[in-house]
């Protein structure tokens, strides 16, 4: 168990009233435990208590190492499973459970009484996992370090007659070589006005001059997740394209230097949707600023125009303004960022500067 995770997360449910919490999310499992299932059908279940009495619900059939640092129950198949979770239950008190439990497993719980109430306290958990540790900001910086790497390989990809579908499908060999365990998303590549659609897929568009590169791409490397975006031209730029360009960079530049602990991430939004807006772009820009970035490559939390959360130590997250104009082109940067005691480290370090490709 990590035992300071699992502390601040008994913190948190100690600030909403709360005294245990059953946790079904696998990613969110594998955060205390450094225990990884893919339970499918089958109920995997941690039970976490301010007394202390935590038990880890294991199937039969799941491969869990020998000491986990806390009680293991064991059910088969056959076994009535929540009947079992019942008993480890303190029934005299309520019971926050996680958005993720289904109803199959939550239903027979409620009809057993099995707690004096039940509460969604997904925030406890989702809180925590969104303020990194130092342990998680070194393994978030050795992805991003790889994201850098593989970015510049990437360019070299780019050559007359290639498609979108050529150039994505040999990035996880090149991640491999770098270090990576593999993609943390499937990689976008956009060419032209495919750029246009913020989650285009890769197919078999080739590559034109004049045309934008789009690379929005990630990797996994020891359980964390790496995302950035760059943008870029093949041989030659119109004025228009050059002045989206260098706006997309402005905003999201302005952004990232507002950061610092105590600022409401909708301001972080605020200040790049205004800089597009006053360029006149300001209905392409057709999406929140950023998401928050972990364990998994979408983590709850974003900085959006309505999520007055202030930033935190710790926090990482994405700053990716863009602007879109159908059938035409589209732009996107995008950087990881991790708030510090002073402001922000930014993760990557890929040039974002304007570069045409010959």
């Amino acid at each position: 168990m990590k035992q300071n995770r699992v502390d601040r997360i008994l913190e948190a449910l100690n600030a909403q009233g709360v005294t245990q919490m059953l946790i079904v999310d696998p990613m969110s499992i594998y955060y205390l435990t450094d225990v990884y299932n893919d339970p499918h059908e089958r109920f995997f279940g941690l039970l976490l208590r301010a007394d202390g009495k935590h038990a880890f619900f294991l199937n039969n059939l799941f491969s869990i190492p020998q000491d986990v640092g806390i009680e293991k129950v064991w059910y088969s198949d056959t076994d009535p499973v929540m009947e079992i979770v019942a008993e480890y239950v303190d029934a005299t008190s309520v019971l926050g459970v996680d958005k993720d439990i289904k109803a199959r497993f939550l239903l027979p719980l409620m009809e057993m009484k099995a707690a004096a109430g039940f509460v969604n306290t997904s925030l406890a958990v989702d809180t925590t996992r969104g303020v990194k540790d130092q342990e998680e900001q070194n393994k978030m910086r050795v992805a991003s370090d790889i994201n850098d790497q593989a970015m510049a390989v990437f360019k070299t990809l780019i050559h007359e007659g290639v498609t979108e579908k050529e150039v994505a499908d040999q990035m996880l060999k090149i991640y491999q070589e770098l270090g990576a365990d593999g993609f943390s998303f499937e990689p976008l590549v956009a060419f032209g006005p495919n750029a246009a659609d913020p989650h285009h897929g890769p197919d078999n568009t080739v590559l034109k001059d004049g045309d934008v590169i789009l690379f929005d791409v990630g990797c996994i490397k020891d359980g964390y997740c790496s995302d950035m975006t760059r943008s870029f031209y093949y041989r030659t730029i119109t004025d228009t394209h050059r002045e989206i360009y260098e706006t997309v960079r402005a905003a999201n530049e302005a952004a990232i230097a507002k950061i610092k602990p105590g600022v409401p991430l909708c301001e972080l939004d605020l200040t790049a949707r205004n800089l597009i807006t006053d360029q006149g772009y300001g209905p392409q820009f057709n999406h929140r600023l950023g998401h928050f970035i972990g364990l998994s490559c979408h983590e709850f939390g974003d900085v959006s125009s309505v999520n007055t959360r202030l930033a935190k130590p710790g926090m990482i997250f994405s700053i990716e303004p863009g602007i879109y104009l159908a059938g035409d082109t589209g732009v996107r940067i995008e950087d990881l960022v991790l708030v510090t005691e002073e402001g922000c480290e930014v993760l990557n370090h890929y040039p974002k500067t304007l570069e045409i490709i010959e």
